[in-house]
């Protein structure tokens, strides 16, 4: 049985990107070896993460994608600060969040958790949180080293206005190669009635 390896996301725009890049080069000035950074070309917003699905069912996803993103009208998002999961004493993961029209956001998210459950996508446990991925720290990384660059990641200054309008959704597929993750669309869902 074939199966895709999935998601459902917003895209960024190249503003939003070059700015996350400026951002990714001034964390990497250090060089700490033990972080594993996502490539700004392939950041997205991803508001469901479907893991592999049987190629035979993508018709009825990008289906409930597809009936879903119309009842909801674009609305605004702007990149915010930094910060990390679970937190800033114990680093596993750094973002940057996201700001805006959040209300809409989690509205979106929520339509779309609604209309993937009946097809086998149960709800998130945890609530929500919007954000992107910059890097992840890898497993075996000392407290010291994850000390030192939590100290040092929260002083480098990411400062932006920029805000961006999300008009569609994305069905993508992940293709997981050891150079890192490479993404493809299968499906685009307006939002609203444009």
């Amino acid at each position: 049985m074939d199966v895709v390896r999935s998601f459902v996301a917003i895209d960024l725009p190249a503003g939003v990107r070059a700015e996350l890049t400026s951002l990714e080069e001034k964390l990497k000035a250090r060089r700490h070896p033990f972080v594993k950074w996502v490539d700004p070309e392939s950041m997205h917003l991803t508001l469901k993460f479907l893991g592999n699905v049987a190629a035979d069912s993508m018709p009825q996803i990008v289906g409930a994608v597809s009936g879903v993103a119309p009842m909801h009208s674009p609305f605004k998002l702007q990149v915010a600060d930094t910060g990390a999961f679970p937190n800033w004493q114990r680093p596993q993961v750094v973002w940057v969040g996201v700001g805006g029209e959040l209300d809409r956001l989690n509205s979106l998210q929520k339509g779309l958790e609604s209309v993937l459950s009946p097809l086998g996508f149960p709800p998130e446990s945890r609530p929500f949180s919007a954000h992107l991925t910059l890097g992840r720290l890898r497993d075996r990384v000392t407290p010291d080293d994850r000390r030192r660059f939590a100290e040092f990641a929260q002083t480098v200054e990411f400062k932006t206005s920029l805000s961006f309008e999300v008009n569609a959704i994305r069905l993508m597929k992940s293709q997981l190669t050891p150079a890192g993750p490479i993404y493809s669309e299968l499906a685009v869902a307006r939002l609203g009635s444009c």
